[in-house]
């Protein structure tokens, strides 16, 4: 039985650091700050809760496995309210693409003084 958790959580590590490979990869690569935006939060934070998870089954014994739990809910907690702030300040110093907004919710706030 331990080798198959050995492998379930081998498999959840590598697919975490590939998902993490290629958040950074979109950061350097996309021109856009919003663009950069998507890949530094989303793939970084489901590679992220994958590494811990994979390690949480490979030292499911331990009792400092409450620490990783932690550290993931809080990555959850916070990548979304950093990701919405990068992206308004992204928006009202205009280092973004006109032609990528469908919809412009925020033009009307920046208007008013």
């Amino acid at each position: 039985m331990s080798t198959v958790l050995d492998w379930i959580s081998g498999t959840l590590i590598i697919f975490g650091a590939l998902l993490a490979l290629t958040a950074a990869i979109g950061i350097v690569r996309f021109p856009d700050t919003l663009l950069r935006m998507h890949s530094a939060t989303k793939p970084q934070a489901i590679g992220l809760i994958s590494v811990l998870t994979g390690t949480c089954i490979r030292v499911y014994d331990d009792p400092n496995v409450w620490m990783l739990v932690l550290v993931g809910l809080f990555t959850l907690l916070t990548a979304p309210v950093i990701a919405h702030l990068i992206g308004r300040t992204a928006y009202r110093e205009q280092s973004h693409r006109k032609d990528l907004l469908v919809v412009n919710e925020l033009e009307d706030e920046l208007d008013q003084p």
